[in-house]
């Protein structure tokens, strides 16, 4: 069953000072997603609805942080923007077995779930 959580403070600190996220977000399931998005984005919005309603044999921890409504907003929208090269919301990143495999911003349910081979 997908399982979503909203990323920490903590935990953005951490992928900002070790240019990624750690490994209790990563290696907390074979299959993992950090969504990046900020409040006003319509695509967001759109991503938002189908992460709700995700089958139940879609195995996916998902992490997500909205960050524009955040006290870390513009350090952590300067590190995504330079460190990770994307300056597009919502960006998605996928991870199997802790290791980056893919990203990409605004996708259809369908594509997120084929990108895991679900």
């Amino acid at each position: 069953m997908a399982t979503t959580h909203e990323l920490t403070g903590e935990q953005i600190a951490f992928a900002i000072e070790n240019r990624e996220f750690g490994d209790d977000v990563l290696l907390s399931n074979r299959c993992v997603a950090v969504v990046l998005s900020q409040s006003w984005c319509p695509q967001w919005m759109m991503v938002s609805r189908w992460l709700d309603k995700l089958p139940d044999e879609a195995d996916i921890d998902i992490y997500i942080s909205v960050y524009d409504r955040k006290d870390y907003y513009q350090e952590f929208m300067h590190f995504k923007e330079t460190v990770f090269d994307n300056r597009e919301v919502p960006y998605i990143r996928y991870y199997r077995d802790g290791k980056l495999f893919k990203e990409t911003n605004y996708t259809s349910k369908d594509f997120f779930l084929k990108s895991f081979g679900m």
